[in-house]
């Protein structure tokens, strides 16, 4: 993965209401850290930042331009608003040249399982290390004419050349099992309607107890009544 020029302009406001007035303006607000330097404020152009992580994905590295020397950043974290889906704030990293750093990188399925099969892929991501200058944009698991009972853990997935995993080589990834039949998934329906069913008789035999409490509470009542009258 090559890094991408992306020019930057200092930030001198902080806080929540700062960071929207940024947003406002049609920027990104930014924290570049690391390697012992002091966390510089920063923002981004929003159109030319979101184009960069369509075009270069989650793990993007930039050389950050116009605020001083050149530095090269891994993009650490992309926080976006969760019903808008806006970029609210971005995190950056300062690397080097040949330097390893960590990533979580995504994980694809390539190919189809054998008939009758169903595929579950229980992790969407794998952690590893790799060279700044050469993330992989996805791990691929080859499924093709995988048979049922076929599992695809960390440990046995192929990496990218250059790439370390870190995640637990035991995580189970992708996982292929039988195919329910049309007969047990009409079957799974009629019990869980036969559940609802067998519920309704429980329901009113409550409710016919609770009215006759209530009735025997009025009968007595009305007892005690007639009884302290006379």
């Amino acid at each position: 993965m090559a890094d991408v020029k992306i020019a930057a302009e200092n930030r001198t406001e902080f806080g929540k209401g700062a960071a929207r007035r940024t947003r406002r303006s049609g920027r990104v607000p930014a924290v570049l850290y690391g390697h012992g330097t002091d966390p510089v404020h920063l923002s981004f152009d929003t159109v030319e930042f979101a184009a960069v992580m369509r075009e270069n994905g989650r793990n993007a590295v930039l050389t950050v331009t116009g605020v001083g020397k050149e530095q090269l950043a891994l993009t650490k974290s992309v926080v976006r608003d969760p019903i808008k889906g806006f970029i609210e704030h971005v995190d950056l990293v300062v690397v080097r040249r040949g330097e390893k750093v960590t990533v979580d990188v995504r994980v694809v399925t390539v190919g189809d399982a054998a008939s009758g099969t169903l595929v579950f892929q229980n992790e969407d991501t794998l952690s590893i290390e790799a060279d700044a200058l050469n993330i992989p944009e996805e791990i691929s698991v080859v499924i093709e004419d995988a048979e049922i009972g076929t599992q695809f853990l960390a440990g046995d997935i192929r990496l990218p050349d250059g790439s370390t995993l870190l995640s637990d080589p035991e995580l189970l990834v992708v996982n292929v099992t039988e195919a329910p039949t049309e007969d047990a998934m009409e079957e799974e329906i009629d019990t869980e309607g036969a559940g609802v069913e067998e519920d309704a008789p429980e329901d009113e035999a409550a409710e016919d107890s609770e009215s006759g409490a209530s009735a025997e509470a009025t009968e007595g009542a009305t007892s005690d009544e007639t009884s302290d009258e006379s």
